[in-house]
């Protein structure tokens, strides 16, 4: 794949929808400790970086909108170093917690949070290397 400065070099990009794409950048970085790499426009999009990932930010318009309702649409999985510390940051920023830290069979340590605006965020800290079959999952190999 070619290389790109206009573009993340993540294979998987998301793109989430906000309604104010600088209020959204700003809590996004001090909230989880993303950085902003690339602005588009006053408030029509930006780059943000996350360890070797990436996650756009983009403004409302066209069929473009933010989460509504009650309903989980979707989550974007950030791996990171340490849950505690960026539950600790992320609270401090009034982020809502919708999973504390929690230890699961396959090897993670994760939290959930969900956004001001309504996107749900996973935070995955690998805690131990896990074979899939240890906790009931199977592993795949390509035919």
């Amino acid at each position: 794949m070619r290389a790109n400065r206009s573009v993340p070099g993540a294979t998987v990009i998301p793109v989430l929808t906000y309604p104010d794409v600088r209020q959204a950048v700003r809590w996004l970085c001090g909230s989880f400790g993303f950085v902003e790499r690339v602005r588009i426009g006053e408030d029509h999009r930006a780059q943000l970086s996350v360890g070797n990932g990436a996650v756009i930010v983009a403004d409302t318009g066209g069929d473009r909108r933010p989460p509504e309702g009650d309903g989980v649409t979707h989550s974007v999985m950030v791996r990171v170093d340490d849950v505690q510390s960026l539950h600790e940051q992320a609270m401090g920023q009034g982020a809502t917690i919708v999973m504390e830290p929690t230890d699961f069979a396959f090897g993670e340590r994760q939290l959930g949070v969900l956004d001001p605006w309504g996107h749900r965020w996973t935070f995955s800290q690998t805690i131990a290397d896990v074979a899939p079959e240890e906790w009931g999952g199977q592993t795949v190999t390509p035919e």
